[in-house]
């Protein structure tokens, strides 16, 4: 097998590899269940090499995310259910129908019209694939409202999810002040909780997990990305001990010789040059 820059070459080792009897032993015995942590991992993998700029990274990651969809389509064409030109001509499909100010007559020269049609148009395909569900019998009983938010999201991408579309029906605070009034009101709550004389873990995990979900409903207010935020912080959390390190190498000793004192007046130091 030669290696190529066409995409069937892809499909095809993704065949052989899943070949009975004469493929790769681990690659027959997975399942979509099995393989989607790895689809989320390669997903993460791709994010962290554009976050570095490493192109040459970047270009092997978005390669393991391509083999994934192989992966997963592959899988579905054994099964009889779709292939992976099924999946391609569905996805230009829907690129094509949702700008049809760039493939079609329509005028979208303004991102805010573009946005307008975007979803006007997604709402159109979702009335037609609840239809076509239906039809084949698939139809979900009872769907409610934030069903369409994928639970696979990371809890925080999640948390803004489920508050965005829920404002699209008016369940939202008007002010972000207002939001600050809730993350403290659940803080005192996370604050009595642990003040008991037998603290429940359970009642305390509820009440840190409100208080992480008021905190995303303020950055959504706030149009910041709670994720984006975060990673900010662990990156100055990473720069800032790192300084730790180099002052315990200074000074001949070692992160566990050290006082927290001593690793505190670090910090301080590093975080006065940051």
């Amino acid at each position: 097998m030669i290696p190529s820059r066409d995409i069937a070459r892809l499909v095809e080792i993704m065949a052989e590899l899943r070949t009975p009897v004469t493929g790769c032993p681990w690659d027959l015995e997975q399942t979509f269940a099995t393989i989607a942590p790895y689809t989320l991992e390669e997903a993460y993998e791709v994010a962290d090499a554009i976050s570095k700029n490493d192109m040459l990274e970047l270009r092997e990651e978005l390669g393991d995310l391509l083999l994934q969809v192989v992966y997963h389509a592959r899988m579905a064409e054994e099964d009889d259910h779709f292939d992976f030109g099924d999946v391609v001509e569905g996805v230009t499909k829907k690129m094509i129908r949702r700008h049809p100010h760039v493939f079609g007559d329509e005028h979208g020269d303004k991102p805010e019209l573009v946005k307008g049609i975007w979803e006007r148009i997604k709402e159109e395909e979702k009335a037609e694939k609840r239809a076509e569900r239906e039809a084949l019998g698939l139809a979900e009983k009872d769907r409610g409202f934030l069903d369409d938010v994928p639970t696979a999201f990371p809890a925080l991408q999640e948390a803004d999810k489920l508050q965005r579309r829920a404002s699209k029906v008016g369940f939202d605070w008007n002010d972000a002040r207002l939001v600050l009034d809730k993350i403290r009101e659940e803080t005192e709550e996370l604050d009595e909780e642990l003040s008991k004389t037998t603290p429940d873990k359970d009642r305390i995990s509820d009440e840190l997990g409100d208080t992480l979900f008021a905190l995303a409903n303020l950055a959504r207010h706030l149009d910041i990305d709670p994720e984006e935020a975060l990673r900010r912080t662990n990156r100055k959390f990473r720069r800032r001990f790192a300084a730790i390190e180099d002052h315990a190498k200074s000074a001949d000793t070692t992160l566990r010789d050290m006082s927290l004192d001593e690793m505190e007046a670090a910090w301080q130091r590093a975080k006065d040059h940051s």
